[in-house]
């Protein structure tokens, strides 16, 4: 198959390309079997399953973006196509993603790789004949990058894809706030602060006055307007960052690409509105094995072909031809 995508030309653009499949297309209806995964900080996350339960079919674990969940269009899309090739798949849910706030005041944000190192453990004792392979999209691919780098040959992972990567955390938080990328910004803002205001809502019902009063020094929710805002109040203090600055540096999946050890493919967009193209690293910052797929257009997880009549996703066409054939050279 020639890795070639030629966007629709009914949707000229990058927001077009971005926004088209979120808001008109139909989601998957899949049949799945959600796991919640208890852990030792006396938290959850929940695992949805999908495709075939033999032992020794490979398996697939997605990983969702910013605001997102095992419900995302592209994620429930990923899932069908994957299961149409013989392959499971589980999609996971950050921390306060699946539909109920999280228990303890840390949630999710771009550098959990612990977290997924934990699933990812789970995962290979529950179907340790199963050749493990992820996919991680924008914030999820972030993480996705990070863990393959610190963990080198100990992934766990056969290989992996990451989708419209905000390589550079700094840079996207600025890219963000430009043009139309704003009207992303106002959307994400809003979600983000949902996110934190629900939780503070469980606490208080649940009389939990010690994770609300962790919460509530955190300050007040509104007047937020930028990313640079919320992660310096929010997401750097409440998981042990100094500031907006030193999370943005340490939580890049840049500044970890060089040691990646498994075979991975980054799909990328000149034209993400939320990535400038200067954050999009250079050859020589690649692991031999990786492979980066940069096309001119397809914004951001985007990445739509076909007739307005038949739309095309190349994602689906793509990530599980690419992971069988890592699993046919392995």
């Amino acid at each position: 198959m020639n890795p070639s995508f030629k966007p629709a030309w009914w949707l000229p653009g990058a927001h077009l390309q971005t926004l088209w499949a979120s808001f008109l297309r139909a989601p998957a209806t899949l049949e799945r079997t959600r796991e919640r995964l208890w852990l030792a900080d006396g938290d959850f996350i929940d695992l949805d399953w999908h495709g075939p339960h033999d032992a020794e079919a490979p398996l697939v674990l997605l990983l969702h973006g910013l605001t997102g969940s095992s419900s995302s269009h592209y994620i429930l899309g990923q899932q069908q196509a994957l299961a149409a090739q013989g392959w499971a798949s589980v999609a996971l849910n950050w921390r306060g993603c699946s539909g109920e706030p999280n228990l303890l005041p840390r949630g999710y944000h771009s550098g959990v790789s612990d977290d997924l190192g934990l699933v990812i453990a789970h995962l290979q004792a529950a179907r340790p004949l199963a050749p493990l392979y992820a996919a991680g999209y924008s914030l999820g691919g972030n993480v996705l990058l990070k863990y393959l780098g610190e963990r080198g040959e100990q992934s766990g992972l056969q290989a992996a894809v990451a989708v419209s990567v905000p390589f550079r955390l700094d840079h996207c938080a600025d890219r963000i706030g430009l043009g139309f990328s704003r009207v992303y910004q106002a959307h994400f803002m809003r979600e983000l602060t949902a996110y934190v205001q629900a939780k503070k809502r469980r606490f208080a019902d649940a009389g939990a006055s010690q994770n609300l009063s962790i919460l509530e020094q955190l300050g007040p929710l509104d007047g937020m307007r930028t990313f640079w805002d919320f992660d310096g109040q929010i997401t750097a203090p409440l998981h042990g960052y100094a500031d907006a600055d030193d999370y943005y540096r340490r939580a890049s999946s840049r500044y970890f690409l060089g040691a990646i050890r498994v075979p991975t493919l980054l799909i990328q967009a000149a034209d993400d509105p939320f990535v400038f193209r200067h954050s999009v690293p250079e050859p020589d910052e690649l692991a031999p094995a990786t492979e980066l797929e940069l096309h001119a257009k397809g914004g951001h997880v985007g990445f739509i072909d076909g007739s307005l009549r038949t739309p095309g996703f190349y994602l689906e066409r793509r990530i599980p031809q690419w992971l069988r054939q890592q699993a046919a050279a392995q």
